[in-house]
Order: C-alpha cells, then sequence, then structure tokens
C-alpha cells in the first residue's frame, strides 16, 4: 500500500494523532503551572514555618548596658505604665494593694492552659503579652483566655530586640501580631511589652526612640514593678518571695508561662494568688489598673472597680487611646460600640480587613503545622527509599554480575542452555525515521545472527518506506499501513513475522553485531517468555545526553539487574527486546490501552506466567532527546504510560503464582521507585536550600554532599559493570539538581493527566540521525 501526499494547495485534514497531540499540548501548560504552584507553595509554606520559628529574620542580639543620657529622668522615675499623649510622654504606677499579674513569651500548648486554670480557680484575670508567631500556632488557646476575661498584649511577632530593628520591621511585627491576635480571638489591643524589658529605669538610649514611636501609634508600653525571675527555677517559694511588692505598694509583676519548663511557675502562682488575698491585695489587668487611676483621677472612688464591671467604649480609661475601629496595621483597635469588660477595656472587637486578614494567617499557619510535620515524615522515607534502592541495587546487581558472567568455579560456566542458532525476525516501527533509518538497517545487515527484518512504516510522510526499499537489502520486507501508533505497527509485525522469535527495536536505534545472538540465547530455557536488552545512549555528548547516559546505566541498566534476580522485571525496553511470538500473541499484542505498550507487555506477559529477563551482553545505541522539550515529552509518554499500566494490571496484587509474584515484588518497587521517590525528590533540595540559607550552612551542605557520594558510588559501580568511561560521571551533581527537577515536573503533569483522565498517542521525537555504528560512539 502506497500513501499519497495531498495536492498543493489544499489544506489536509488533522490525523487523529495530530488532534492528540494538539489536545495534550493545551492540557500540558495549565499541569506544567500547576507543578509549579506546588513546589511554589510548599516552598512558602516552608518559609512561613521557619518564619514562626525565628529561623528566617531571626535576629537575637540583645542590647545591654547602654548609657540613658538622653532618657528623661521623670521616665525612669516613673511608674510602669508609659503613654504618650501629642508626644509627651507620662508614667503611672499602680494603685497601693493591686496586683496586675502579667505572663510573657507565651501561649504554649504545655503551660498556658495550665496557667489559665489557675486564674479560674482563683476568680481573678490578668494580662497575658503574647509572641504573635506563638498566638498564630495556638489560636484556640488564646480565644479560651480572652472569653475567661483576660487580657491580651502584644509582645512583637518574633521576639526580637526592637532597639536592633528599624521602624519599617517595627511596625511590622505590632502588625502581624495584631493580625494574629485579630484571627485567633477577633481582638486587637493597644498593650504592649518590649522583648527583654524589665522595670522602666532600664529604658536606654537605644530603646526610647522606640518607645517613643510606640506611643505615637497609641499603645501603652507595660514595664515590670516585681520581676518573679521564675524562668530561673529557683523554686516555689523564691518565685513567691521574689513576686510580692514591699510595703504594701501595687505592682505589675512578671510572670512566664513560655520558654521551657514552667511547673514551678504553675505552683508557685496558686500559692501567691492565697497569699496574696489575705494581705488584702486585689488582682485585676493593666486596663482594670488604669481604670483605677482614671477613676481617682475624675473625682471618683479608687477602690477596687470589681471584676465583670463595664464602662462605655467611648470613655475608655486615660492611656488607653481609641483607634480605627477594627484595628489597625500599625495601630491599636478602638474599643467595641456598647460595653466592654473594663478588665480588657485595652482590646477591641476586630472587623473587616483586620479580622479577614487574620484568619487568613492562622489558617495559613494551621496549614504549616500540618504540612511540615507530614513534609519531614516523606523526607524520611525518601531518604530510606533513596538509600535502601542504592543497597539493593548494589547488593544484587554484585549478585547478577557475578552470576551471569561465571566463567569457571562451582557449577562451571553460566549458560542459558543450548546456543539458539535458528533465524529470527526483528520488526522495526517507524514513522518519519528518514534522519535514522538507514543506518538502524545497515546496523541489522552486520547482524552475526540469521535474521529477517520488517519494517512497517506506520503512515510516514517523510519517505522512511522509499528509503529502505531503495537501499536493496533481501531479507528486509516493508509493510506500510496507516497511520495507527507504534503499538498496531508492532502487531502488524507479529502478525507477518516468520520466525517464532521476534526482536523489537526502534527505527533510531543501531545495534551491535552481536546484540540479536546475545539477545536471544536466553530462549534456550522454556520459561522464558521475553528478554530486556542494554539500551546505551549514543548522543552522550551532549549536557542532556550525558545525563541520560548516566540515567541509563545507572537507573535503567543497574534496575534490570536487581529486577531480574527479583524475577519481576516491570519493563523490556523499546529500543531492544525479544519474545517469543506465541506468547505475544498469547497476551493479545501490544495494546493500545497505554502510552507504555512496553511495560504494559511485560506486566502482560509475566501475568501469563512467563519469564521475563535481562540480557546484558546485548547492546544496542539509540538516540536520546537532544532538548528539554523532546526529554519532558519522552518522559511524560514514559511516566504516565507507566501509571496506566500498573492501574491497568492492579490486580495482579491479588493474583497467585508468577502474576502475585510481579503484584506484590515488582509493583511496589516501581511504585516506590519510578513513581512516589521522583515526585518526593525535591524535598532533599528544598529542605536542602532552605537549611543552608537558614538553619546551617555548612551541615546541610555536608549532608547533600554525603548522599552525593553515595550515589556517585553507584553510579560509579554501574559504569564499572557496563565497562563505560568515569568522565561523563563529572555531569551528576548538575543532573542531581536540574533533572530531579524536571522528572518531579513530569511527575505531576503525568498524575494530573491520569487523574483528569487525558490521553495521549504515539508521539514522534526529532531525530537528527547522528547515532551511527556503534565503533562511531565514544
Amino acid at each position: 500500500m502506497t500513501s499519497t501526499t495531498p495536492s498543493r494547495g489544499r489544506r489536509r485534514a488533522p490525523s487523529k494523532m495530530e488532534r492528540a497531540a494538539g489536545r495534550a499540548a493545551a492540557l500540558q501548560k495549565p499541569r506544567v503551572i500547576l507543578a509549579l504552584l506546588l513546589l511554589l507553595g510548599l516552598t512558602s509554606v516552608m518559609l512561613l514555618d521557619g518564619y514562626l520559628r525565628s529561623e528566617i529574620g531571626n535576629d537575637s542580639r540583645v542590647r545591654d548596658g547602654a548609657a540613658y543620657d538622653e532618657v528623661p529622668e521623670k521616665i525612669l522615675d516613673g511608674g510602669p505604665l508609659l503613654t504618650f499623649n501629642n508626644g509627651t510622654a507620662k508614667t503611672q504606677s499602680v494603685p497601693k494593694k493591686t496586683i496586675v499579674l502579667t505572663f510573657d513569651d507565651g501561649p504554649t500548648g504545655d503551660w498556658t492552659p495550665k496557667v489559665l486554670k489557675v486564674l479560674e480557680d482563683n476568680d481573678i484575670e490578668a494580662t497575658f503579652f503574647m509572641v504573635g508567631s506563638m498566638v498564630s500556632r495556638y489560636p484556640s488557646i488564646v480565644k479560651d483566655l480572652v472569653d475567661q476575661g483576660n487580657e491580651v498584649g502584644i509582645h512583637t511577632f518574633t521576639h526580637v530586640d526592637l532597639s536592633y530593628q528599624t521602624t519599617a520591621r517595627l511596625k511590622r511585627e505590632l502588625t502581624q501580631t495584631q493580625l494574629a491576635l485579630a484571627g485567633a480571638a477577633g481582638v486587637t489591643t493597644t498593650l504592649f511589652r518590649a522583648p527583654y524589658s524589665s522595670e522602666i529605669n532600664a529604658v536606654d538610649n537605644y530603646s526610647w526612640p522606640v518607645y517613643q514611636d510606640i506611643g505615637d501609634l497609641g499603645y501603652v508600653s507595660v514595664f515590670v514593678d516585681t520581676d518573679s525571675d521564675d524562668w530561673k527555677k529557683p523554686g516555689v517559694s523564691k518565685i513567691v518571695k521574689w513576686a510580692t511588692p514591699k510595703n504594701n505598694e501595687g505592682a505589675v509583676v512578671l510572670m512566664h508561662d513560655a520558654g521551657g519548663d514552667r511547673s514551678q511557675t504553675v505552683k508557685a502562682l496558686d500559692t501567691y494568688i492565697k497569699k496574696m488575698k489575705k494581705k488584702g491585695y486585689s488582682f485585676t489587668t493593666v486596663s482594670g489598673a488604669m481604670a483605677k487611676l482614671n477613676q481617682g483621677q475624675n473625682g471618683r472612688p479608687g477602690g477596687n472597680t470589681g471584676s465583670g464591671q463595664t464602662v462605655e467604649a467611648g470613655a475608655a480609661p486615660t492611656g488607653v487611646p481609641g483607634g480605627q475601629s477594627g484595628g489597625t496595621q500599625s495601630g491599636p483597635g478602638s474599643a467595641d460600640a456598647g460595653n466592654v469588660n473594663v478588665e480588657q477595656s485595652g482590646q477591641s472587637k476586630a472587623s473587616g480587613a483586620t479580622l479577614y486578614e487574620g484568619k487568613a494567617l492562622i489558617y495559613a499557619v494551621a496549614v504549616a503545622e500540618w504540612v511540615l510535620p507530614v513534609l519531614s515524615w516523606l523526607l524520611f522515607v525518601v531518604g530510606v527509599s533513596v538509600m535502601g534502592r542504592f543497597g539493593l541495587m548494589l547488593v544484587l546487581a554484585r549478585r547478577h554480575y557475578r552470576q551471569r558472567n561465571k566463567k569457571r568455579g562451582k557449577g562451571g560456566k553460566f549458560s542459558w542452555g543450548p546456543t539458539v542458532t535458528r533465524p529470527v525476525t526483528v520488526i522495526v516501527p517507524a514513522y518519519n525515521e528518514k534522519e535514522c533509518i538507514a543506518n538502524t538497517i545497515d546496523s541489522l545487515t552486520r547482524s552475526t545472527h540469521p535474521i529477517e527484518i520488517i519494517v512497517v512504516d506506520d503512515g510516514s510522510t517523510d519517505g522512511t518506506s522509499e528509503i529502505v526499499e531503495a537501499m536493496g537489502i533481501p531479507n528486509v520486507r516493508v509493510i506500510r499501513q496507516e497511520n495507527a501508533g507504534k503499538p498496531a505497527a508492532l502487531n502488524n509485525g507479529v502478525r507477518n513475522a516468520s520466525y517464532d522469535i521476534v526482536v523489537m527495536m526502534d527505527g533510531d536505534t543501531v545495534f551491535e553485531p552481536d546484540a540479536v545472538h546475545q539477545l536471544v540465547q536466553p530462549f534456550a530455557d522454556p520459561e522464558i517468555g521475553a528478554v530486556a536488552g542494554n539500551a546505551k545512549v549514543g548522543n552522550r555528548n551532549t549536557i542532556i545526553g550525558a545525563w541520560q547516559h548516566i540515567e541509563y546505566v545507572m537507573g535503567f541498566n543497574l534496575d534490570r539487574r536487581m529486577y531480574d534476580l527479583l524475577r519481576c522485571m516491570p519493563t523490556i525496553p523499546g529500543a531492544i527486546g525479544a519474545f517469543r511470538r506465541d506468547a505475544v500473541l498469547e497476551v493479545g499484542g501490544m495494546s493500545e490501552d497505554t502510552l507504555a505498550e512496553d511495560t504494559d507487555i511485560t506486566i502482560a506477559m509475566h501475568r501469563a506466567g512467563w519469564r521475563v529477563v535481562y540480557q546484558e551482553h546485548a547492546k544496542a545505541w539509540t538516540e536520546a532527546p537532544g532538548s528539554l522539550k523532546q526529554l519532558w515529552s519522552q518522559r511524560y509518554r514514559w511516566s504516565y504510560g507507566t501509571m496506566q499500566a500498573l492501574w491497568k494490571h492492579r490486580k495482579s496484587l491479588t493474583d497467585k503464582g508468577p502474576s502475585g509474584r510481579f503484584g506484590r515484588v515488582g509493583m511496589p518497587l516501581v511504585v516506590i521507585f519510578q513513581i512516589i521517590t521522583p515526585v518526593l525528590a525535591p524535598l532533599i533540595d528544598v529542605f536542602t536550600i532552605y537549611s543552608m540559607i537558614f538553619v546551617d550552612f555548612w551541615a546541610s551542605l555536608l549532608a547533600w554532599l554525603a548522599v552525593l557520594v553515595v550515589q556517585l558510588v553507584c553510579a560509579a559501580y554501574a559504569f564499572r559493570l557496563d565497562r563505560e568511561k568515569y568522565r561523563y560521571l563529572a555531569m551528576l551533581p548538575l543532573q542531581q539538581l536540574a533533572y530531579r527537577q524536571m522528572m518531579y515536573l513530569v511527575l505531576i503533569h503525568s498524575s494530573v493527566t491520569a487523574l483528569t483522565g487525558g490521553r495521549l498517542r504515539w508521539q514522534k521525537l526529532k531525530r537528527t540521525g547522528e547515532v551511527g555504528t556503534p565503533a562511531g560512539v565514544s
């Protein structure tokens, strides 16, 4: 049958393959974007988590011993409550026999709830100065705290010494903490305490401008009268003693609900509250104390207002300035309309953008808190999988090599059985292979084994069949068919084969003279139904070619040695493979159900009870894709086709005999090593880069290099077994960086295609014909 060419000037209708390829191309870009978005999302989650844990942007500097001559003396001698009114600073002290309990550095999941329980049991409220990053991690605790009647204040987002920070960083710390509080408890606050602050007389020339800026933003800066020093863990009695004010003075008392083991604080707190109540002290919040002071200044009684007393929102205590409703990004919020608890009048109800941005922050942190442990576990799985694979390959590959290359010793020289000398059929499916087909056929004419050659022209439009016919080789037959795809071309060749053994190859592949003879020798064993040959990359003198050369030698051929010994070979390469003709017909021929017809037929052979082996001495040279685009296209077809084939044969998991052996041994290995591990492999690089930048550069680099060394050892051993030159291994580090990311994107692309039910037919890669006879390959 002779194919026809459309007349000049008429537009040719696209073939089915071209239409399918067009649909695939239309879907490819969104899938690539999805893969990139997943990688971007992973990176964003890691950066957010690192910021929350102070691994990113961390500044551990703490100023000590600075001069204070620029700080007004009246401030240094003043009380612990610092406010600003139109730029004028004012301090206030807590009323006599009044305790303002304050807790810093929380919340935490362990200790804050225990502190709240003690406060509730004693029917008092306290003020908690919270670190924004901790608020975002424990939002439910903050909500319970506020609902219980306690008050919240800002202790920055990352607990940095603000005297070292810029004004922009200061505002960011305040804004982010306000958002965290809004998202967690639906409130914003006007109260602030700087990290590493203590009594007001410790304000120095560096921190004073910071407090001025904070005051201008409408915040009340809260210092300490009495420090319990509970962080030193001195024991319950000393904590109680150090927290007790002298001479019946009122005091802002500092304790902690975070920063380590706070069991002594919890025990001391209950004792302290009971002791101070017996002495006639009352307990309130910062806002409650300021309300007392305000009442006294206005001529009203200055005694205890009592828990639960309310004031009008418009009559907030002096020093608790109103802001914009719903909070602002750099300042306090205002009290909610109506009545508010005086103990919490430094807070206001968050609304509008502040509330929604705060909730978004809480949700994002919740995702990060869930995702990062999962990713860490997956990283462990990947590490174990990669190392386990290397170990398994090294052990089994060595055993396979020693077994198949045994020349003497116990049992004598290895042999498949009587030498196979009968003629075989070589099938060459070809679609537009004008650049390569002559080299392919020419290499077959040098075969040391008797063969017939069948070239199945699958609707080529470039004169492929005419090139073959023009060569005038007697034992070559050309069969033309309408374009139907590679599986159909191979099946056509099998049906027309004259002999009981058929060798299948690609139209761009070059065989070594003894390749066919070596490939068919395993058929001396009647249990063997198919044989995988040793495919080599011919165009390996480019970066992309060298990457694929390493992959073929290490990834494919070393794997096949392992799978051979385990009797679960998953794929016979399309470049060089041999089958019993009857076995192929028995399983229904080459299926069009999947894109990986070679994997499909191999699994089908296993399920039919045939043994599939690897013959390392049967070598063929193939032209690997010469560009990243072509490489993507090929790997996409392979990976997607492999997924299709595994799904198609999923029932082998519960089968018995050889089929069940493949299902329960081979299939899990393929899923782990060829799908899951490559998809998760970028975690290694992402975590490494993250750790190098934000954690420990040298330790992270050494860990990555250690993994690279293991890979290099495995690759070198694979090269030794295949007698390849080691110089190409210099490309291994770059291959690990670039190639791994591409395979991740390809596999995500394939997974999305599988989930969306996309289809893709036989794809034609652009060939150059540069792979000639094996002697020409260096």
